[in-house]
């Protein structure tokens, strides 16, 4: 399990990562998270001409994986999407994104060697 803090527009916002993300994230959603953060990464990444560009349906995935793993790290969070989103001002996606994808990138890491070498 990780935590992260990170600033989002003006409040710092701890995020958390681990195994129950998934589950959380199916519940709350209907979705799988492996699926559509696999989706967001390809989207963030540059395209040819060294510019980023997401889709709507791509920022809904970076709202509900956001709000999930602040929800996971405070549960005081609001029970509502919305109304978490609501408490910030205007902030920029493009900085807080890739913190969030190596939150998640590190809780998948691992580092157990393999027991056939």
């Amino acid at each position: 399990m990780l935590k992260k803090t990170v600033k989002v527009g003006e409040q710092e916002v701890t995020f958390k990562s681990s195994a129950a993300i998934p589950r959380m994230y199916r519940i709350k959603f209907k979705r799988d998270i492996f699926k559509d953060l696999t989706k967001l990464e390809k989207s963030y990444k540059d395209k040819d001409d060294g510019t980023k560009e997401l889709e709507i349906e791509d920022l809904e995935i970076f709202e509900n994986v956001a709000y999930i793993m602040a929800l996971h790290a405070d549960p005081s969070t609001p029970a509502s999407i919305d109304e978490w989103l609501d408490q910030f001002e205007m902030f920029s996606i493009y900085e807080v994104l890739p913190e969030i994808l190596e939150l998640w990138g590190s809780n998948l890491f691992t580092d157990v060697k393999s027991a056939k070498n």
